[in-house]
């Protein structure tokens, strides 16, 4: 009697799960093209909704770092519903994603909702394909109005995009929820490698962590101080700056290239905090005594060169790279780009520093 008893109570189960998940299947989702809603994280007003700069208005820079520039790294979209479930349809590039990524990351998005005062995860868009996909990002979510901010991807242009809502749901744009504009100019640490989702990468995980609008200035790869970049920079408004630039130039070129980009900055913002920080110490230089060396070469020469100008600048400070990463060599995921856990512990050290910096200068 009691198996039978229990049989039918798990015919039961099982058709009510069924209802359940034809129910939700029959939902009717209306999508919304994101350019309606609010794009943050910008370091510049541009033609191109999902690009960080107008690379058109830079013409001298360099043909990758307008490339780059195309990537999403850092921008989120910001709106406000009720909905219970949020969707998205998104095309990107056909680029194939790097090895040393997450698909996630790399094209896909993740989503914030804020609760109880805290930005908390939300789900995320797994891309299914190279081009277009949609996913559904979270679904049975309680009653009320949520503020949300939905990642971009880190390492791929974006084309299109619409946010998805239930039927009869509100969608509206939110405000930017961050003050202040602080750029991040970097490698591909500061575009996001190698965080598991895009929210991850630091500068993001900065914003939400401090209510600051920490800009995306990552360049993977190609943050190499140039001339052309450095006037770029200076001619944007910013509160602060954080030039996490070590990891791409050679000794050489830090040696020649970092005076001018930071008294080109200064001269345009005579007051602002200038923060610089070391390179991350690459674990692949726990064995390797030449990659080591290189860095530490590097590291030195940053050193020297910032010391020199911070004689006559009273607002340019240096982060060191000791302990960045910690001590265990398990701060990477493939012996340079920081994993989750690395970025983890590089704000550890990073934010109390730059919050203290910012506060002395009331922003």
């Amino acid at each position: 009697m009691n198996k039978l008893i229990s049989f039918i109570w798990s015919i039961v189960l099982l058709l009510c799960l069924t209802f359940v998940s034809k129910a939700q299947q029959s939902t009717k989702l209306i999508y919304t093209d994101a350019r309606e809603l609010t794009m943050i994280g910008k370091a510049e007003k541009g033609k191109m909704f999902f690009h960080r700069l107008d690379t058109s208005a830079h013409k001298a820079i360099p043909g990758v770092v307008k490339s780059l520039a195309t990537n999403s790294a850092g921008l989120a979209i910001s709106f406000i519903t009720n909905s219970s479930s949020i969707s998205a349809k998104w095309c990107t590039s056909k680029q194939a994603t790097a090895n040393n990524m997450t698909g996630i990351a790399y094209e896909g998005m993740d989503l914030y909702i804020k609760r109880d005062g805290r930005w908390q995860y939300g789900g995320v868009a797994r891309p299914v394909s190279h081009d277009c996909s949609e996913a559904m990002i979270v679904e049975n979510m309680m009653p009320g109005e949520k503020e949300c901010l939905l990642f971009l991807p880190t390492y791929d242009e974006v084309l299109s995009l619409s946010v998805g809502v239930d039927q009869g749901a509100e969608l509206r744009p939110g405000t930017n929820p961050f003050k202040k504009q602080i750029l991040v100019y970097g490698s591909s640490i500061v575009q996001g490698a190698s965080a598991s989702r895009p929210g991850l990468a630091y500068p993001a995980k900065l914003s939400r962590e401090s209510g600051y609008n920490f800009i995306n200035l990552g360049f993977s790869g190609n943050a190499k101080l140039e001339a052309s970049v450095a006037d770029m920079i200076a001619a944007m408004p910013m509160d602060a700056i954080i030039l996490d630039c070590v990891p791409n130039p050679s000794p050489e070129e830090l040696l020649a290239r970092t005076n001018y980009l930071i008294s080109t900055i200064r001269r345009s913002h005579p007051k602002i905090p200038i923060v610089c920080i070391q390179s991350v110490a690459r674990e692949k230089g726990n064995f390797d005594k030449v990659v080591a060396a290189r860095v530490a070469l590097k590291d030195k020469y940053f050193k020297q060169e910032v010391n020199k100008l911070q004689k006559q600048d009273k607002d340019l400070y240096l982060i060191e790279a000791d302990g960045l990463l910690g001590k265990d060599q398990e701060g990477t995921t493939d012996g340079i780009h920081p994993n989750d856990l690395g970025f983890d512990r590089m704000l550890q050290k990073i934010k109390p520093r730059i919050l203290k910096i910012l506060k002395r200068y009331r922003i």
